[in-house]
C-alpha cells in the first residue's frame, strides 16, 4: 500500500471504532488523578490492566495521596503491588517518581515528553500514554493492542515489536486530533475481536477493512 492508501484505511478503520466504541475510556481506573496514571502506567508493564487496577485499589487506599505514597516504607510498597511482576524494580521507581513529582514540579504532570522521560521508570509509552490522557495531546501509545493489529491491518510488517517504530509510522497515519482515542479502542477492540491467539475473525466488525489490500 502507498502511504495516502494507509491513511485512507486507518482512517476508515478510526470511524468504525468509534461506532463499535462510542465512549474511548482508558482501561486503567486512575480517577482523573495525573499521579495515580503515573503509578499505574508503570505498573503496567508486562501486567494487565485488569490486575493494576485491582492491586491499586488497595494501593491507593493504604496510600491514597502522592506524598503518602512518597514517604512510604519501600517493603510496603512492594508488598502491595507484588502481584504486578517486576515488584522491586516497580515499587523503587515509583516513589522516586512520587519524589520527583513532589520536589520538581509541584505535584503537577509536566505535559512535555522530555519531561516526562525524566522520571523513574518512564518511557516513550507510558509518557504518551499520560499527554494523551491528561492533556488531550497527540500521542500513540504503541502498546501490545496497537503493535498487533495495526501489523495485522497492513501498517507495517506484521509481526513487527518495536514500539518507536510503531509510535512513528502510526504518528503520521492517523489524524494528531484522533490518536490518543484511537489507541484507547485499539485496547478494547484488540480484548474483544483481535486477540493474540484465535482472533475472531468470523465475527468482526471490521473484517471489511482488514481484509483489504496490505
Amino acid at each position: 500500500m502507498t502511504i495516502k492508501q494507509k491513511k485512507e484505511k486507518i482512517n476508515g478503520v478510526v470511524h468504525a471504532l468509534k461506532e463499535i466504541y462510542p465512549v474511548a475510556l482508558c482501561s486503567l481506573e486512575y480517577g482523573g488523578e495525573g499521579w495515580k496514571l503515573l503509578v499505574m502506567g508503570r505498573l503496567s508493564a508486562q501486567c494487565t490492566d485488569e490486575r493494576v487496577n485491582i492491586v491499586c485499589r488497595e494501593l491507593f487506599s493504604v496510600y491514597p495521596t502522592m506524598e503518602s505514597l512518597a514517604d512510604a516504607p519501600l517493603e510496603d510498597i512492594e508488598r502491595i503491588v507484588k502481584p504486578c511482576g517486576l515488584y522491586k524494580m516497580k515499587a523503587s521507581s515509583i516513589r522516586a517518581s512520587m519524589n520527583r513529582l513532589i520536589r520538581e514540579y509541584n505535584g503537577v504532570i509536566p505535559n512535555d515528553m522530555d519531561e516526562l522521560l525524566k522520571f523513574e521508570g518512564v518511557g516513550r509509552k507510558i509518557a504518551n500514554l499520560l499527554l494523551g490522557d491528561l492533556y488531550g495531546m497527540p500521542a500513540i501509545v504503541a502498546d501490545t493492542h496497537c503493535m498487533r493489529i495495526c501489523g495485522r491491518l497492513g501498517m507495517y510488517p506484521e509481526g513487527q515489536k518495536d514500539p518507536l517504530k510503531t509510535e512513528r509510522i502510526m504518528s503520521r497515519l492517523i489524524e494528531p486530533s484522533e490518536q490518543s482515542d484511537f489507541c484507547h479502542r485499539m485496547v478494547l477492540f484488540g480484548r474483544e475481536y483481535c486477540t493474540a491467539k484465535n482472533p475472531k475473525c468470523n465475527i468482526c466488525p471490521i473484517y471489511g477493512l482488514c481484509k483489504g489490500e496490505k
